[in-house]
């Protein structure tokens, strides 16, 4: 049997699956004040097709941000007050408390942010001195970049009035199927789904160094592919 590579990262906060919602993309190309969790997007994006010079077009481009623990909403106020564009999605979660279940808006990735860079003109440095955020997650040694298409399926897959994904105890993922890693070390990486390691961690197999490599990856870091 090969050896299964296991990743550090903050512990689980449920054993359930992460069921994302089929819904409509919602409005995220800006800041919505009637519902403050509607579409989770927050900070101004410029125009793809915007020339800031002759010969240089706008690159937009997500990067997953480390926060100190429980430092989410810290980092996010501080990246946004810079106009950067964050995603902080978040999770309708239920806890019981004194014999009766409730339901707690917690972070789905909890401290990790998606933040959205303009590379043609936008440096990383700020990102990685802002108040909150410990570092970029990176892929070697250089900040990773998490395809488009990921940070459009979780928020296509939200709720659309509350913009809160739900947790589901039923959602299974089979094995041999199409899966992209979302948050932590592994991040922006699309992989194939072995099996389940226990309540609340699985094996994926990446390509790593040329070869398929099976990771112990937490379960809600892994969702199937949007491509």
């Amino acid at each position: 049997m090969r050896d299964v590579i296991d990743t550090v990262g903050p512990p689980s906060i449920n054993s359930a699956r992460v069921q994302l919602v089929n819904a409509s993309a919602p409005d995220h190309t800006g800041m919505r004040e009637e519902n403050p969790f509607r579409g989770q997007v927050h900070g101004k994006a410029a125009p793809r097709s915007q020339s800031l010079a002759p010969g240089l077009e706008v690159m937009l481009r997500w990067f997953v941000v480390l926060t100190k623990p429980a430092g989410e909403q810290v980092a996010q106020a501080n990246l946004e007050r810079q106009g950067f564009r964050v995603y902080c999605p978040r999770l309708l979660r239920p806890l019981l408390q004194r014999g009766r279940w409730v339901d707690r808006i917690v972070p789905l990735f909890p401290r990790y942010l998606f933040v959205q860079l303009d590379v043609a003109c936008q440096s990383l440095a700020p990102v990685r001195s802002t108040l909150g955020v410990v570092s970029l997650v990176r892929f070697g040694s250089e900040p990773k970049v998490v395809p488009n298409g990921i940070v459009d399926g979780l928020l296509r897959r939200a709720d659309p009035e509350s913009g809160l994904h739900r947790l589901s105890c039923d959602r299974r993922l089979e094995r041999g199927a199409r899966v992209n890693v979302i948050a932590g070390a592994f991040a922006g990486l699309d992989g194939i789904f072995e099996r389940e390691a226990g309540e609340e961690r699985a094996v994926v197999l990446l390509q790593l160094l040329g070869q398929q490599t099976p990771v112990g990856i937490p379960l809600r870091y892994v969702v199937p592919s949007v491509a």
